[in-house]
């Protein structure tokens, strides 16, 4: 497949339509080997990163390494620029990616080269590098063998570390018989690695120079640490006379006292190896004769750094932006995203760079409407905990999305000026529908069941889907005949006088929009689990928290919404009340966002401190009572039978508020077997969407898969704790899905 015809190369035109286009291409073609590829990656990171007793310091310690070096960057350059030149060694600054390439180019002129070897770098994919080169008649051969693979099929990386993660063996091998009109049987990936290292081997003996990136540069010495899986890197740098090294300026630290933490993160982080297989750290000029033949093992060694600013500098004056800077391309974010395992970088990136970081260097180094794909952030933060320097990905995106939003009204004015062509004219309003679900949600309620009969008809579906968006083939649910906080009085039973006195414990019970116009069942199930425990209650009004309008990239409304939610909350905290919260997505507002959105750190604190998803507040008090579960619930009572399928919502885990459910649900007597997904695809409003119905339902699979494992000896009942998740797992298995609170309420002793 040329290069004219990939996903990538659809979804670079960066607009909505052609992103579609993208994730259904890749859906058909790549997205099995993806899946597979990243799934494997992350599974192996796990695995590493609980090997490691010091894991969070080390990210704390590389997080402060990475903030120090980027506020001190002008004076590290200049000592770097001082210690190259002292050993002879050649420094360059390049302002683009236009003067990284002319330079480049022009020393490869000047030592009349005309075959280059070149390792695997992200930063010469971002200034185009090979390109400029074969115009020049410079031959320039790829040495990485992921990145061989590519060059041969004349296609652009899918992956920061993997470039060809997207290609299973059979299409590797069917590539090679094609490219190269070869009999030899090529059936084996050990076949596949002996043809190409065969035909590199010649490349690294007869090349005039080699080029390579660098994953970190000590200012102090000039030394480069360069991290391999297969060593084409190290023999780039060691056969030819001629080195050049290109990297982002991003990547000077002080010293080689720093690479410490990054050698033992980044492995880890990306593939799960405890170290790279080829790590090396050189200080250029290397101190030893060149390997290549010809003659050239005559020639003196000389050395170039050619760094890129290409935007970096403004990343760094900009306040959002600034935090992708600490990014050391481990992948970690793009292997645990559910979205990418499913397409990968072809439909989830821009022109140089993928995954949910991808927006924010493509907004930074080329322009903002190259970071149209970040709409693939679901927000599901799964990649947060992930990430070995604490970049929230999920909040770049959403600011992303904001800058994205305020240039479409722009070029809207444009279009009434008559000076642009019109933009996608559904462009807004489904962002201002999904962004105020609250509305449409209570008129809905106040409608009913008029507005649930209208729902179901196909023209109002369709009409629907045309309009803001909505899928038609996603069944949508119900809205209540009225909200639940008109019942809250006579449901609470802090309602009741007298009771306070004798409560274990007092709290307000948050009634988000998801569940008081959507969960009714699941609602009234958390009030009975609670009075079982003895806990005194009262139910806050309803308002938006903001998520939805988060996730549409409408920061000033999310803010809006957060300031009023804090303000009532602020009355229940005052009363000695824990905040209690249904939905893991606005409990994740309190935990995790509002930090972005509170100008108050001292409530963002108390929030953090004091809100709790309601099985995670009860089996914290059973705890630290004593009390045994099944003094209030007994599993034996359950109608179905006590096997359970647990599927706890994505950024529920991601806030530690998962196991105390699947704690509570054992120490009860459940047999319960969870997924193991990242995310269920649904995500919100995301799996709602027409443009990504398709992806959501995708997504969904491997879920769907692991509820067909899980009941090869028998059934069970499907336990979910998000609105959306409840919805996806409908969706998927066609079966009835319930809360774990409509678990516990069914076999309540009381």
């Amino acid at each position: 497949m040329s290069a004219a015809v990939t996903p990538r190369a659809v979804a670079n035109k960066s607009d909505r339509r052609t992103l579609v286009k993208a994730i259904r291409l890749a859906l058909g073609l790549e997205s099995a080997a993806v899946r597979h590829n990243t799934q494997t990656f992350n599974r192996n990171r796990y695995r590493a990163i609980a090997a490691l007793p010091d894991y969070d310091a080390l990210k704390d310690e590389a997080r402060g390494i990475k903030e120090r070096a980027i506020a001190d960057l002008p004076a590290l350059l200049e000592q770097l620029r001082a210690s190259i030149t002292a050993r002879g060694g050649h420094f360059f600054v390049a302002r683009d990616a236009a003067q990284a390439r002319d330079y480049i180019r022009d020393a490869l002129l000047r030592h009349h080269v005309r075959l280059v070897v070149k390792g695997k770098s992200m930063t010469s994919e971002e200034v185009r590098l090979n390109r400029e080169l074969e115009r020049a008649g410079i031959e320039v051969a790829e040495t990485d063998l992921a990145e061989f693979i590519l060059q041969v099929a004349d296609e652009q990386p899918s992956h920061v570390i993997a470039p060809a993660i997207h290609y299973s063996r059979e299409r590797i091998t069917a590539l090679f018989k094609r490219k190269f009109d070869t009999d030899l049987p090529l059936d084996t990936g050990e076949d596949l690695t002996r043809f190409a290292r065969e035909r590199l081997r010649e490349k690294f003996l007869a090349a005039d120079a080699g080029i390579t990136g660098a994953n970190l540069i000590a200012a102090a010495d000039g030394s480069l640490m360069l991290v391999e899986s297969e060593g084409n890197i190290r023999m780039t740098c060691l056969c030819p006379p001629l080195h050049i090294a290109i990297a982002g300026v991003e990547k000077v630290v002080p010293s080689r006292a720093e690479f410490g933490a990054f050698v033992e993160l980044l492995a880890a982080s990306g593939t799960g190896q405890p170290l790279s297989s080829y790590t090396s750290f050189l200080r250029p000029p290397i101190d030893a004769p060149p390997f290549a033949f010809g003659g050239k093992s005559q020639h003196p060694r000389e050395f170039h750094l050619v760094l890129v600013d290409n935007g970096r500098f403004s990343m760094r004056d900009d306040p959002v932006l600034r935090e992708a800077l600490y990014c050391i391309r481990c992948s970690a974010c793009l292997n645990s995203c559910a979205n990418f395992q499913t397409v990968g970088g072809h439909a989830f990136g821009g022109e140089t760079y993928s995954g949910g970081i991808g927006g924010a260097w493509e907004a930074g180094t080329g322009r903002l409407e190259n970071a149209r794909f970040n709409e693939l952030c679901t927000g599901c933060s799964r990649c947060v905990p992930q990430c070995p320097v604490r970049i929230d990905i999920p909040w770049l995106n959403d600011n992303l999305r904001a800058r994205l939003n305020r240039r479409e009204r722009a070029l809207l004015s444009d279009v009434i000026s008559g000076l642009a062509p019109p933009p996608d004219q559904h462009a807004r309003l489904p962002k201002l529908f999904f962004a105020n679900y609250h509305a449409f949600a209570a008129m809905g309620t106040r409608l009913a069941p008029l507005s649930n009969w209208l729902g179901r008809l196909p023209l109002s579906r369709l009409l629907l889907e045309k309009t803001v968006g909505l899928d038609r083939r996603r069944e949508l649910p119900p809205f209540p005949s009225r909200p639940l906080t008109s019942a809250a009085a006579s449901a609470a039973r802090g309602s009741e006088p007298g009771r306070t006195n004798s409560a274990r414990a007092r709290v307000a019970l948050f009634a988000d929009i998801y569940t008081n116009y959507g969960g009714r069942r699941k609602w009234l199930a958390v009030m009975r689990v609670l009075q079982a425990a003895a806990i005194d209650v009262v139910v806050t009004p309803c308002l938006p928290e903001g998520r939805a309008a988060l996730s549409q990239g409408m920061i000033a409304t999310a803010r809006a919404h957060a300031a009023k939610t804090a303000a009532l909350l602020k009355h229940y905290l005052a009363q000695g009340r824990d905040i209690i919260v249904v939905e893991p997505s606005a409990l994740a507002m309190f935990r995790r966002d509002y930090r972005h959105l509170l100008d108050d750190a001292e409530m963002v604190a108390r929030l953090r401190e004091r809100c709790f998803e309601p099985l995670e507040y009860l089996w914290k008090l059973l705890t630290d009572s004593h009390t045994e579960a099944r003094e209030l619930f007994q599993a034996e009572r359950f109608a179905s039978g006590p096997r359970l399928f647990y599927h706890p919502h994505c950024q529920q885990k991601t806030i530690g508020a998962a196991p105390a459910t699947e704690a509570l649900l054992r120490a009860a007597g459940f047999d319960v077997a969870s997924s193991s997904v990242e995310c269920c695809g649904m995500a919100g409003s995301f799996g709602y969407k027409k443009d990504y119905y398709d992806l959501s339902m995708a997504v969904g699979e491997d879920l769907f898969q692991q509820v067909a494992c899980a009941e090869q000896d028998g059934p069970r009942t499907l336990v979910a704790s998000g609105i959306s998740c409840l919805d996806q797992l409908r969706a998927g298995t066609r079966r009835p899905v319930l809360h774990p609170a409509e678990v516990l309420a069914a076999v309540c002793s009381l």
